[in-house]
């Protein structure tokens, strides 16, 4: 493993973050054996000509977090806020239409084709009860 490796030595993952001061010391406490931090790029930095940004996840993590709101008393369980995830990229991948994708869905940018036609998310819940007869 890279941890046990002298410092030098190690292959090192590189997380990158904006300069939210809580990610430095959650990073220093769990992450600094097995990564680097990058602790300078901004939301909108890739105008900049810099080669990573995080806009994408902000949007993502945005998303969620107003999908939480809505449901404000919580999932009252662990497995409820699993289900609830496994949703979101069931809507993330196969259902919802992505602007940077010209349209498509991810699903369909890695040629997984499903006759998922006009109604998306019930056509798709029907696929799966038939293939689990």
């Amino acid at each position: 493993m890279e941890k046990h490796k002298k410092k030098n030595g190690r292959l090192l993952f590189e997380f990158i973050c904006d300069k939210f001061a809580n990610y430095k010391s959650a990073f220093k406490k769990l992450f600094y054996r097995v990564a680097n931090l990058i602790f300078e790029i901004l939301i909108a930095y890739n105008k900049h000509g810099v080669k990573h940004n995080n806009n994408q996840v902000e949007r993502y993590n945005r998303k969620i977090a107003d999908r939480m709101k809505l449901i404000r008393g919580g999932f009252g369980n662990f497995q409820g806020a699993k289900y609830f995830m496994d949703l979101q990229k069931i809507l993330h991948n196969f259902v919802n239409p992505h602007q940077e994708l010209k349209g498509k869905m991810p699903a369909e940018m890695a040629e997984i084709t499903l006759p998922l036609r006009r109604n998306k998310l019930l056509n798709l819940i029907r696929f799966l009860a038939k293939s689990r007869r």
